[in-house]
């Protein structure tokens, strides 16, 4: 909501009026109240839906509809000029053919200059394809020759670097899956590789790609220990990002990758546990989320926020609020199967606010169908893991021949794989079959001895399980009679 408030209250008079008339005109009465209640009136949510008459969920509609109304406009803004340019691009032989040399050259080094200024490698291949042609007897035929070949390079070197991205979180997929050693060098080897072709040229686009990687891996993948401190501090990389992209507001790819950047400094504060700071981000990634799953999984992983969504609920005791946010939030999400990880961690989390919410038939339901639909024999531990999950779900629904069928199938993969590389699970089972047994004595003191140990084991995996909550009020519904 923070974030959709500061963006109104930006907005210049002008285009303040034109979105207001344009909600007026298409008849989105509501939509056009709340923007000026929104922009002029200080009123809470609470009065505003009163006002309006809406419900909660109809209410957190009418915002999201109202914020693609706004980005819509904006983009069109944003957009215009650039269409201007690229339409002169497009009709670049229409000047060759019926314009004199001197008229079709001065209107080429124009669009050179803007080109320069979208930082539009593309076309700019084109200009100077072209100007090599009307040079072809002239000394600056070579100059033209020079430049056309550096921009196909750089062309190739940014395609490059984006296919290094895309493809540096498909594999980061992996490995969270995972923590296998081969594709932590994976990731490694990627990282350098991007490295060395945004040194190829002083690009502040290949910067930016860079970056995204860059702060990422120093996250979650070396974390910090094993890369070279003394290069820029992540904060440091932030800033110059900030500043271009405010140099080059017209960019629409930038425009965009505004939002990868705020969820990376929200999992910055995160990681280094500045909370206060990481809420300045919290609320405009949340609002975003199922953009973010959908259209931004070549620029970073977007599922690592549902995993920091969860552990912000728990730190603040506020974890049975997930599964009411969801509805409105996942309104609009496309599921993608095809994306394992993605999806792994979606469903996981969609289960856990279903079990927060005490709504243990539907959490159970949405693993089951995990289970079925996609196939987790590429991630051995954390299949252990999701049916373990699973498992605590029948425990709680009290269908004990449900969860000895699933605990007996766990504890014999327990064994294939070895009680030393999954004594966590293992331990996790224990508790549920403690909290199943028939023996009625100190069931509640027997868990609480484990717990301690369970919480000390590491694992380099996603693990489900570390997101449940093993407090006094688990506790207390696993045991009752």
């Amino acid at each position: 909501m923070a974030k959709l408030k500061n963006i109104i209250k930006q907005l210049s008079e002008k285009d303040f009026k034109a979105i207001y008339d344009s909600l007026i005109e298409s008849n989105a009465e509501k939509s056009a109240y709340l923007l000026k209640a929104l922009r002029e009136r200080q009123l809470s949510d609470n009065k505003i839906m009163s006002e309006l008459d809406v419900n909660a969920n109809a209410y957190y509609t009418l915002r999201s509809r109202l914020n693609l109304k706004i980005e819509e406009y904006l983009m069109e803004q944003l957009e215009s000029p650039r269409t201007d340019v690229l339409r002169k691009v497009a009709n670049i032989n229409e000047v060759l053919f019926t314009k004199k040399k001197a008229i079709a050259i001065a209107t080429l080094k124009k669009l050179e200059k803007e080109l320069v200024d979208y930082d539009l490698a593309n076309e700019l291949t084109v200009i100077y394809k072209s100007l090599k042609k009307l040079n072809t007897n002239s000394p600056d035929y070579f100059q033209y020759s020079q430049a056309y070949n550096r921009h196909v390079a750089y062309m190739l070197a940014v395609d490059k670097a984006e296919d290094l991205l895309a493809d540096y979180f498909k594999k980061y997929g992996d490995y969270l899956m995972t923590g296998d050693q081969t594709e932590h060098m994976g990731l490694t080897l990627l990282m350098k590789e991007m490295q060395n072709v945004a040194k190829l040229y002083e690009s502040h686009r290949l910067y930016v790609f860079q970056s995204c990687m860059y702060i990422f891996h120093r996250l979650f993948v070396e974390v910090d220990d094993n890369l070279n401190q003394d290069g820029e501090s992540i904060e440091d990389i932030f800033d110059r990002v900030q500043k271009i992209f405010e140099s080059y507001h017209l960019d629409a790819i930038y425009y965009h990758l505004n939002l990868v950047f705020e969820f990376l400094k929200l999992e910055y504060y995160n990681h280094y546990k500045v909370y206060r700071q990481a809420e300045k981000y919290y609320e405009e990634v949340n609002d975003a989320v199922a953009n973010l799953m959908v259209n931004y999984t070549t620029y970073c992983f977007p599922a690592q926020f549902l995993i920091s969504k969860i552990e912000r609920h728990i730190r603040l005791g506020i974890e049975h609020e997930l599964y009411a946010d969801n509805e409105s939030l996942f309104m609009d999400l496309e599921v993608d199967t095809q994306d394992v990880p993605k999806h792994i961690i979606y469903v996981t989390y969609r289960a856990l606010s279903c079990h927060y919410a005490d709504k243990h038939e539907e959490a159970a339901k949405l693993i089951n169908n995990l289970l079925n639909e996609v196939s987790l024999k590429k991630y051995p531990f954390v299949q252990l893991e999701i049916k373990s999950l699973l498992a605590l779900q029948y425990t709680l629904l009290k269908d004990y021949e449900l969860f000895n069928q699933l605990s007996n199938s766990i504890q014999r993969q327990i064994r294939l794989f070895g009680k030393d590389s999954c004594e966590n699970i293992q331990l996790f089972i224990k508790i549920l079959k403690i909290a199943t047994s028939e023996a009625k004595k100190e069931k509640a003191k027997k868990i609480h001895m484990i717990i301690p140990k369970l919480n000390t084991i590491k694992v380099n995996y996603f693990s489900p399980t570390r997101l449940v909550k093993l407090d006094e009020k688990l506790v207390a519904k696993l045991t009752e009679v």
